[in-house]
C-alpha cells in the first residue's frame, strides 16, 4: 500500500480506539505484541497496568494489529520469557479456512474469504466446541468464548482454572486427540484382523472417537455416494453402501459393520478413519493449542488485512447467527473510491460488490477498505 493509504487507514483505526474501549481480563498480566501491515505481530514484551493506558496506546499509535498472551505473568514486559514468571495460560484454538483445503479456494485463492469459506470454518468451530470440548471435555458452555479472528476463522479460548496450569505436553495430547492422530484401528474393531469373525465395532453411542466415527458413518450413509467419496470411499463400494444403507446404518447402530461385504476390511476402515481424522486436524492450528507463550488477537480490536472487527461472540446460539461480513464492520459511514485491479464478489451489510477487474467504484468505505486491505485495490487519485 502506498503512504496516503496507510494514512487513511490509521486514522480510521485510531478513530476506532477513541470510540470503543477495548476491555482485557487481567490486563495487567498479559503481554502485548502489535503488528504493522507487514507484521502480524512486529514487536511484543509490551504490557499495560491498566485499561487506560492500553486505550492510550491504542490511540496513539493505531496499530493495525493487536495481540495479546494466551498466558497470564507475574512479569508480562520482562525478557527473556522465563524471566516473565508464567502464571498459567488458557486452552486455544484458531480455526482458519485455509486450513480446510476447500475445492473454492482452488478458484480464488488462499488470501480470498468466500460465502462457503465462513460457512465451513463456522462448521468447524461448531464441531469442536459441540462434539468435542463440551461432550468429551466437559467443558461449560459459560467456559467457552469464541470470536472472529477478523479474517478467515475464529479464536476459541476455553477458561477454566483447571486448564490454567496445564503443560505443553498435556496441551499437545488435548489437540492430538480432537485432531484424531494416532489413531489405533484395532481399538475400535478389536477383531479387524481375524478372518472369519464378524467385524463388531462402535455404535453411535460409544464414548468419544468411537461413537463420533459410528456417527459420522451414519450421517454420511444418510446423505449420498459424494459425502462417502469425500472419506476415501472408492465409487463402487459407496454405491454399493448406498444401495444397502438401510441395513448397513441398522448394523452399525447394533455394532455390527459386516452388514455387506467389504474385501480388505482392514484396510478400508483405516483408510476412512484416517480421511476423518485428516480433516478435523486440518482445522485445528495445533502449534496455537499447544504453545504455552501464543500471542492471539485481542477480542474486539481490529484486523489489519481486512478493517473487520476480531468480534467477541457471547454465546453458541449468537454464534450459529453471526455474520462476520454484516457483524464486524466496523466503519460504516462513508464512501471512498478505488482502482480495483481483479476482485471476488463480496456481500458485506447484505449489499453485493462486484466481481471486478480493472475497474474504478466509489463503494462503501467498509468494502472499499476491505479490498484495499486485501491488496486487490488502491486509492484512485
Amino acid at each position: 500500500m502506498d503512504e496516503r493509504a496507510i494514512q487513511l487507514i490509521r486514522n480510521y483505526i485510531r478513530d476506532y480506539y477513541k470510540k470503543n474501549d477495548v476491555i482485557v481480563d487481567d490486563i495487567s498480566k498479559r503481554e502485548f505484541g502489535f503488528g504493522d501491515f507487514e507484521r502480524k505481530i512486529a514487536y511484543r514484551h509490551y504490557a499495560f497496568s491498566d485499561q487506560e493506558r492500553f486505550k492510550k496506546y491504542l490511540v496513539e499509535n493505531a496499530p493495525p494489529f493487536v495481540s495479546y498472551s494466551s498466558a497470564k505473568y507475574v512479569k508480562p514486559d520482562a525478557r527473556p520469557m522465563e524471566n516473565k514468571g508464567w502464571i498459567g495460560s488458557e486452552l486455544i484454538f484458531d480455526l482458519d479456512s485455509n486450513d480446510l483445503h476447500l475445492e473454492c479456494q482452488k478458484k480464488h485463492g488462499s488470501s480470498w474469504v468466500c460465502e462457503n469459506c465462513f460457512n465451513s470454518v463456522k462448521n468447524e468451530t461448531l464441531r469442536l466446541i459441540e462434539d468435542f470440548l463440551i461432550p468429551d471435555f466437559g467443558f461449560s458452555e459459560s467456559e467457552i468464548k469464541i470470536n472472529f479472528s477478523g479474517n478467515r476463522g475464529y479464536h476459541v479460548h476455553v477458561i477454566n482454572d483447571e486448564i490454567l496450569k496445564l503443560t505443553s505436553n498435556a496441551r499437545k495430547e488435548i489437540s492430538n486427540y480432537i485432531s484424531g492422530s494416532n489413531i489405533n484401528i484395532k481399538a475400535f474393531f478389536p477383531s479387524i484382523e481375524q478372518r472369519g469373525t464378524v467385524l463388531m465395532g462402535p455404535k453411535p453411542t460409544t464414548p468419544g472417537w468411537g461413537g463420533r466415527f459410528a456417527n459420522s458413518m451414519i450421517k454420511r450413509l444418510n446423505l449420498d455416494e459424494t459425502a462417502l467419496e469425500e472419506i476415501g470411499i472408492e465409487k463402487s463400494e459407496a454405491r454399493k453402501l448406498i444401495r444397502n444403507k438401510a441395513a448397513v446404518i441398522l448394523g452399525i447402530t447394533m455394532g455390527n459393520w459386516d452388514k455387506i461385504n467389504i474385501p480388505k476390511k482392514a484396510e478400508f476402515w483405516k483408510t476412512v478413519i484416517k480421511n476423518l481424522s485428516i480433516k478435523q486436524s486440518d482445522s485445528i492450528d495445533r502449534n496455537v493449542t499447544n504453545d504455552i507463550h501464543h500471542l492471539i488477537r485481542v477480542p474486539n480490536t481490529l484486523h489489519g488485512d481486512t478493517g473487520l472487527i476480531a468480534k467477541s461472540i457471547n454465546s453458541i446460539s449468537e454464534f450459529e447467527r453471526f455474520n462476520p461480513m454484516n457483524d464486524a464492520i466496523a466503519f460504516k459511514e462513508g464512501s471512498l473510491k478505488v482502482n480495483i485491479t481483479k476482485a471476488e464478489k463480496i456481500i458485506m451489510n447484505n449489499m453485493e460488490f462486484g466481481p471486478f477487474e480493472n475497474k474504478t467504484v466509489e463503494l462503501p468505505i467498509y468494502a472499499a477498505l476491505y479490498l484495499v486491505l486485501k491488496r486487490v485495490a488502491e486509492l484512485a487519485p
